[in-house]
């Protein structure tokens, strides 16, 4: 990073290599080729963040092994601050495998036992700037292992000002069941301000899965915005006094996996630019349908330019841009 370089993002979270088909429709025990990219929800969004201009660290672990090589190499090129990166010599940098079957089923394996570096991520290992950054990003498969949950709340027990968001990102292969998962995301929802999360993670996190229940469960619990994600449906966000309702951004879908992570990192961008709640959802949402019809996560990520030139085609989410 050179020295015009400012915290803005910080997201804490796991890393991965993810190895992708180059074969789409076929199962995995029959895929002869696959891709490698850097992947992990947490490592994804700051990558996308970082596609909008925007200076961002990512706090994650990686073995020390070729992978974890990898991992940091790849942050630095694609615009991410990766002196927070930690290097673990007991466990080995995870690696991800999917399927491709558009247009919504994406089976996803982790490889990520007896446990992976990002997981033994210690409230030591935070950075010194930490108040610096104007959003910290945080996300519930943090917390399904300590001491990986106790650096998440000391992330929120140093935070002094600016931002905080949660996104809900529920695994269940990494809970040993989902009442642990809902425990423990339920303590961090009255310490953040914004949550986000499909339906699935809001029925996990808040007992809810219709989307104004969950919404407005979310808002009880003590967020000030939360953000519900419907796939093809849209996504419904509402604050203490506004409702927004933006329809999902049609596209060809190749790949879903890293749509989410794209709507983040362009959350971000909305949040740090100060837009109102309907542009901001409107924007992530067309960076994740940018992202849904490429084949990989972090290296698909769009930019600030390719979001607006899909919103201006868009009928009804067009974004008036601003200096």
């Amino acid at each position: 990073m050179d020295g015009s370089w400012m915290p803005e993002v910080l997201t804490i979270g796991r890393c991965s290599v993810d190895l992708y088909p180059l074969e789409v429709g076929v199962k995995l025990e029959d895929v002869a080729t696959f891709g490698k990219f850097l992947g992990g929800s947490a490592t994804n969004v700051a990558v996308a963040a970082a596609r909008h201009g925007h200076g961002v660290t990512v706090l994650t672990g990686v073995g020390d092994d070729p992978f974890g090589v990898f991992v940091i190499k790849e942050l630095e090129r694609l615009g991410v601050d990766s002196s927070h990166v930690v290097t673990n010599s007991s466990f080995n940098t995870p690696v991800t495998f999917c399927e491709i079957f558009p247009p919504d089923h994406f089976p996803l394996y982790f490889y990520r036992q007896p446990t992976t570096p990002d997981l033994e991520l210690t409230p030591q290992d935070l950075p010194p700037r930490l108040k610096d950054y104007k959003i910290l990003w945080l996300t519930s498969s943090g917390l399904s292992a300590e001491p990986s949950r106790s650096a998440h709340h000391a992330a929120l027990a140093a935070r002094t000002g600016g931002l905080t968001v949660l996104d809900l990102d529920y695994r269940p292969r990494f809970w040993p069941d989902e009442a642990t998962a809902t425990q423990h995301v339920g303590e961090l929802l009255g310490r953040v301000d914004v949550a986000i999360g499909n339906l699935e993670e809001c029925r996990v996190a808040v007992g809810e899965s219709d989307p104004e229940r969950a919404a407005d469960a979310l808002l009880d619990r003590g967020v000030d915005v939360a953000i519900v994600k419907q796939g093809m449906a849209g996504t419904l966000a509402k604050s203490r006094d506004e409702r927004i309702f933006v329809p999902a951004t049609r596209v060809e879908v190749l790949n879903g996996l890293g749509a989410g992570d794209a709507f983040g990192g362009a959350l971000c961008h909305g949040l740090i630019e100060g837009w109102d709640l309907h542009r901001t959802v409107a924007f992530a949402s067309a960076a994740g349908a940018i992202v849904a019809s490429r084949l990989e996560c972090s290296t698909a990520m769009p930019t600030s330019d390719e979001v607006e030139a899909l919103l201006a085609v868009t009928p009804g989410q067009s974004v008036e841009r601003h200096p």
